[in-house]
């Protein structure tokens, strides 16, 4: 029989059997899990009257639509993937950044299509075929009425694949594979150089930086060009390039709907504090969730390095001199931004505010492991929301949760009878 408990987070799936649940990093959650947390974590903030009427859509992923059979969208897009142009240019700077994520992906596909014959296209199609038999589950909308042995077949190793040509004339629906990671080549690319050749540079943000070799780097990534940031690229300058990229983006890291939400957790203390930008990281779109990851641990990387250290030969290692602090306070006013680039008064900015930037972009370089983690409590959460809507897929998600915590999956067949399941989700 399969169980699953509230208070101690316990889940069995066979009898003698049972797993306690444990935190799992928020990119692990599927599609579908993950659309269910951010409708958690909107109601919760509306509790604490942290957010208001507040709309997730606005183009930037964030809605579900009405729910159709099954609770899931019925409409042509994705709310957590981009959409694909098969004419979309290779830009990089001053754009969306879902768009600049598939910008990167599509650009990279048509170069490699381009230089492959169509005889090896057919060859991998076929291979990839053989591979993945007939058995292979994208969303819950593929599955037939046989749903615990298809469930059994999903693939969770290939997530949604952003291909125009599988993208056209398809509804897109929530997949039951956790989201591809979604970071831009070009913030990727800068945080390796600098982790790789800058954490002993003092200053690196704060240095000055040649314009003429930024405006060339940019010029490249804005023209799809594979950038090599090596030893011969300046620490500051690719440093530069990072700050221009994120100032210059049309919606901030952290979106503008929730600039007034993330301030005001600035006068909260110790774990209220902490529960609150919890919540409101878990409304980010996935592509600003991803990358605001990436650039929360290069920046708490660079800041491990800010004091001078001693090596094994007792010989000096400078620091770098960049503190929590002072990072928080250069990234701050690019992270959290209250007008768009270009729009009157968007430099200017009151005492109190920038204090509070300050304040929050502090707390989310030094605790970023676990404001990126999802509780034992949220997962149950989580299943008992899907319960009511998507029924079906519940016995999949708790035998994926067992194996990951290393138990054994039941065998075929050993799902309980309805009722007792909805017993055991629906009460407290």
């Amino acid at each position: 029989m399969l169980m699953f408990f509230r208070g101690p987070f316990v889940l069995a799936l066979l009898p003698g059997q049972s797993t306690k649940m444990q935190p799992v990093a928020l990119h692990s959650l599927s599609e579908l899990e993950r659309a269910s947390l951010q409708e958690i974590a909107l109601y919760q903030l509306q509790k604490k009257l942290l957010v208001g009427d507040l709309s997730l859509a606005k183009g930037r992923g964030w809605e579900r639509t009405a729910p159709a059979e099954g609770g899931l969208r019925s409409d042509n897009t994705s709310p957590f993937l981009p959409c694909f142009s098969l004419d979309c240019s290779p830009q990089t700077f001053g754009i969306p950044l879902f768009q600049v994520i598939a910008n990167d992906r599509a650009y990279k596909q048509l170069q490699e299509e381009v230089k492959k014959s169509r005889r090896l296209c057919l060859e991998v199609e076929a291979t990839v075929t053989r591979f993945r038999g007939a058995m292979s589950v994208d969303s819950i909308t593929d599955l037939s009425d046989n749903t615990s042995k298809l469930l059994e077949a999903l693939q969770l190793s290939h997530p949604h694949e952003l291909d125009p040509r599988r993208n056209l004339g398809k509804k897109k629906m929530l997949s039951l594979n956790p989201i591809t990671w979604q970071v831009p080549r070009i913030v990727d690319r800068c945080c390796k150089h600098i982790e790789t050749h800058g954490l002993q540079t003092v200053g690196i943000f704060r240095v000055g930086s040649s314009k003429k070799r930024v405006q060339q780097l940019r010029e490249e990534f804005d023209q799809g060009l594979d950038v090599f940031l090596d030893e011969h690229q300046s620490v500051h300058d690719v440093a530069a390039l990072l700050k221009e990229f994120l100032r210059d983006m049309p919606d901030s890291l952290i979106p503008r709907e929730l600039y007034a939400a993330f301030l005001s957790t600035a006068s909260m203390e110790g774990p209220a504090q902490l529960a609150a930008l919890q919540l409101l990281l878990f409304l980010l779109p996935p592509c600003h969730s991803d990358t605001l990851h990436r650039l929360l641990r290069f920046l708490s990387e660079v800041a491990r390095h800010a004091e001078s250290s001693w090596g094994p030969d007792g010989q000096e290692i400078p620091g770098n001199k960049m503190t929590v602090s002072n990072l928080a306070t250069i990234f701050g006013p690019n992270i959290l931004q209250k007008e768009k680039p270009g729009e009157k008064d968007a430099g200017a900015m009151n005492f109190e505010d920038s204090t509070a930037i300050i304040l929050v972009l502090q707390r989310l370089i030094e605790h970023y492991q676990t404001l990126f983690m999802v509780s034992p409590e949220m997962q149950c959460d989580i299943l008992r929301r899907l319960f009511q809507t998507d029924p079906d897929v519940i016995d999949y998600l708790l035998r994926r949760k067992r194996s990951a915590a290393g138990g054994h999956l039941a065998a075929p067949g050993q799902s309980p009878p309805a009722a007792t399941l909805t017993a055991l989700l629906a009460s407290d």
